[in-house]
Formats: C-alpha cells, sequence, structure tokens
C-alpha cells in the first residue's frame, strides 16, 4: 500500500485573490508564463465582461496597470497569443477572458483543488 503525505490547507481570500489565483493556477497548470501587470489586467477583463479593445486599454492604462494605451494593447496581444483572452466573434473589437480558463467569478467562491505529485 503506497504512503502519501496529505497537506490540507485552508485559507480565506477576498474574491478579487480568489480570482488572481484562478488565473494563476491556470497558467502553472498550462506553463503560461505571466507578469504581474498581465494578472492585474487579466483580473480587471475578468470582471469588466467584453468591453471595447480601445476602451479597456485606456482604462487599464488610467489604473496605472500599464503606463500607456498601447502597452495595455500590446499586453493584451500577447495574452491572446498565448490562449488567455479571446476577440469577440460578432464583434472582432470586443476582448473576453477565454471561456476555456473556466473562471469563477461571482457568488461566493470555493476552489477545491486536488493535485497528486508521486515519484516515479
Amino acid at each position: 500500500m503506497a504512503l502519501v503525505n496529505k497537506i490540507e490547507k485552508k485559507v480565506k481570500m477576498n474574491k478579487d485573490e480568489v480570482i488572481k489565483y484562478q488565473i494563476l493556477t491556470h497558467c502553472f497548470l498550462n506553463d503560461i508564463q505571466i507578469s504581474m501587470s498581465d494578472l492585474s489586467c487579466l483580473h480587471v477583463l475578468s470582471l469588466a465582461g467584453r468591453p471595447l479593445l480601445n476602451d479597456f486599454c485606456k482604462t487599464i492604462s488610467d489604473a496605472g496597470i500599464f503606463k500607456s494605451a498601447q502597452s495595455a494593447r500590446n499586453a493584451l496581444s500577447k495574452s491572446e497569443k498565448k490562449g488567455l483572452i479571446i476577440k469577440d466573434d460578432d464583434n472582432k473589437k470586443k476582448i473576453l477572458i477565454n471561456p476555456d480558463m473556466d473562471l469563477e467569478i461571482e457568488g461566493t467562491i470555493l476552489l477545491d483543488y486536488k493535485i497528486l505529485g508521486f515519484e516515479s
């Protein structure tokens, strides 16, 4: 019978931290590198729904996440290439978090990950 060392942690976080944790976990499990600015940008986008690209870039630069709307646009372009965001099918000017990330952003959120690390 195999012996398994089990670690169980319970942590309370606010909703913003839980959303960022989900994004970080998705990126970690899919070997996607993102910066803290990218994380903040994706967090704001997850809450924004389907904003117009130009409006969102201005919002992100006004919030101080990126220095200019152009640097925000460049970061969003990289995130799109990494599969983290997509452009709306009907209107290519709108962006949204990729639904494949399966982020939960509403209500009380309980994350229950079970991860097994084994030696061969």
